[in-house]
């Protein structure tokens, strides 16, 4: 999995005036935890483009002042209006550890029920993966290429290797959604069945 590096520096207040004036100058506040302290720190807003704005999860390597810790973006907080990044959480990592990770879905294949019409609806766009960091995916391929009109495919049809995928079986990932149009034609044609059939008593 692919690493992001954030550089900051050490926060010495940590009040809302002062978490104010931090993303006034382009700086996000951030809180580092699951070591022996937490560790208050702050940084470049455009260090977290490439960590949030992505259709794959990374690892983090967050440098502050010099002392570096491997950690995972674990929360984060927008702005209601602007949805501006305004507060990051990150978990540090620990080499034998397990960790718990959202990891992204990406479609393999061209599904029939495409060219039949249909939509493919992405329902669930994280799985929940608990792993050791080295055995955990960037992302998780989801298999689409058999989808007809109305199937989908669930959680439980995923083959996990070296990593738990926590999510219930049951869940659905993504699947063909018939459009208005067809479903609209295949419910005259089954009541013109109908109404031939009756016709002939």
């Amino acid at each position: 999995m692919k690493t992001v590096e954030i550089v900051g520096y050490k926060r010495a207040n940590l009040g809302k005036s002062e978490s104010k004036r931090l993303r006034e100058e382009g700086m996000i506040p951030g809180v580092l935890y699951g070591g022996e302290e937490q560790v208050h720190f702050y940084a470049p807003a455009i260090l977290f483009r490439e960590l949030v704005y992505t259709d794959k999860a990374h690892f983090a390597k967050i440098n502050i002042e010099g002392t570096e810790y491997d950690a995972i973006l674990q929360d984060i907080q927008f702005h209601p209006v602007s949805e501006a990044i305004i507060h990051v959480d990150f978990l540090q990592l620990f080499k034998g550890k397990h960790i718990k990770m959202d990891i992204p879905v990406q479609p393999i294949g061209v599904p029939p029920g495409i060219q039949q019409g249909g939509k493919l609806i992405k329902k669930l766009r994280f799985i929940t993966v608990k792993a050791l960091p080295k055995d955990m995916p960037e992302y998780i391929e989801v298999d689409v290429s058999k989808l007809g009109l109305g199937k989908s495919v669930k959680v439980g049809e995923l083959t996990a290797e070296n990593y738990e995928i926590l999510n219930s079986p049951l869940v659905t990932i993504m699947g063909i959604e018939i459009p208005r149009a067809l479903r609209g034609k295949a419910t005259d044609e089954e009541e013109g069945e109908e109404g031939e059939e009756g016709g002939e008593e």
